[in-house]
């Protein structure tokens, strides 16, 4: 596979932004600069960013392309008296993950700062201190400051600002393999931003609007403005979408790597619009293109909302497969970023105003 110089630097620079829930900036700047050449682009109050495709008419039926641009990250809570800081989540994570993991703290002066998730030593541990349920409530960020006055005045640390995983980008050319944090769902970002430019210069029934929604990972806060703004009359929005392959019985396999986006018939948010859904299984085999399908007993995404917007507008979720999502450390792949990019693209390409009345 040839890897695109432009792709690797997009999922670089959305990987390794600093962009929990309400603290997307990061984010938009780079698909901001990402997306200048194809779009008029546009940002709300609400973080959310719009990218209105070079071409659109205003008369045509409008597509909804959506991903969100937020990552689970963390907020500071408050600070102990010996230093160490108290945090709440921003998402969901699998806290028994988290002891001794390196994170950012952006501090007061707006630096990013260095701390560790508190880990007792194996020296001092009980088997009391070794249970899965491990409550975030009980989990504390280390700094390195010796007192809450330190941590304040020296540090600089102060309520509520974000904290984030401190993982940093790898690519690895000669497996196609991508590890980073934040795929949940910035290659989704990146997957969309990559269709846009696929998309640039043609002709098209319809009108194309990529939106970069806020605050997914709290309950879809960002989308249910964006959705009101664009008004769409068919949405497809983009995940990093758990990977199964590394866990499950092999039969029961849905979304493994290498193996193209999985459109997940429901999860526990919403079941994806049949007839759309059909459609687009149906295109990726003409296509020969490489698809994936699940029905998820969990999980939930923007689509939940989309759907339920205006009259009902017909929804289906691409998920790009990234193993260990929420979590520190994430692997994802090029192929699967590419293959989701095509396959959108061939969507679109084929609807219509009379396709989309069909579903």
């Amino acid at each position: 596979m040839i890897y695109d110089e432009f792709c690797l630097e997009l999922i670089q620079k959305l990987s390794d932004a600093k962009g929990p829930s309400g603290f997307e900036d990061e984010v938009v700047a780079a698909a901001k600069e990402a997306m200048a050449d194809y779009a008029a682009v546009e940002e709300d109050k609400l973080r959310n960013v719009y990218f209105y495709r070079n071409g659109n008419t205003g008369t045509k039926p409008v597509v909804m392309l959506d991903a969100h641009s937020d990552e689970v990250g963390f907020m500071v809570h408050s600070i102990h008296p010996n230093g160490t800081i108290r945090v709440v989540n921003l998402g969901r994570w699998t806290n028994s993950t988290l002891p001794a993991s390196k994170v950012k703290v952006r501090n007061g002066d707006g630096k990013w700062i260095s701390g560790v998730f508190v880990n007792k030593p194996a020296h001092f541990r009980s088997a009391a201190d070794n249970v899965a349920d491990v409550k975030i409530s009980d989990l504390a960020v280390d700094v390195g400051a010796r007192s809450a006055a330190e941590a304040r005045e020296v540090f600089k640390i102060r309520m509520g600002e974000p904290i984030v995983p401190a993982t940093t980008f790898e690519f690895d050319e000669a497996n196609g393999l991508i590890f980073g944090k934040a795929f949940d769902c910035r290659i989704g970002c990146a997957a969309l931003i990559e269709t846009m430019r696929r998309l640039d210069g043609l002709e098209l029934d319809v009108d194309v609007v990529g939106v970069l929604s806020s605050q997914e990972e709290v309950g879809e806060r960002g989308c249910r403005v964006s959705v009101n703004r664009v008004k769409p009359d068919i949405a497809i929005c983009y995940e990093g979408c758990p990977a199964d392959d590394t866990f499950t019985e092999p039969y029961a396999v849905q979304t493994a790597l290498k193996k193209g986006p999985m459109f997940r018939h429901m999860d526990c948010s919403v079941i994806c619009s049949p007839r759309l859904q059909r459609f687009i299984l149906d295109l990726a085999a003409e296509k020969n293109l490489p698809v994936q399908e699940s029905v998820r007993e969990g999980g939930g995404n923007d689509a939940a909302i989309t759907l339920l917007s205006g009259d009902g507008v017909p929804s289906v979720t691409a998920g790009v497969p990234v193993r260990y999502i929420h979590s520190m450390n994430c692997i994802t792949s090029y192929e699967d970023f590419d293959y989701t990019a095509s396959l959108i693209a061939e969507i679109v390409k084929n609807l219509s105003k009379d396709t989309i009345d069909r579903f």
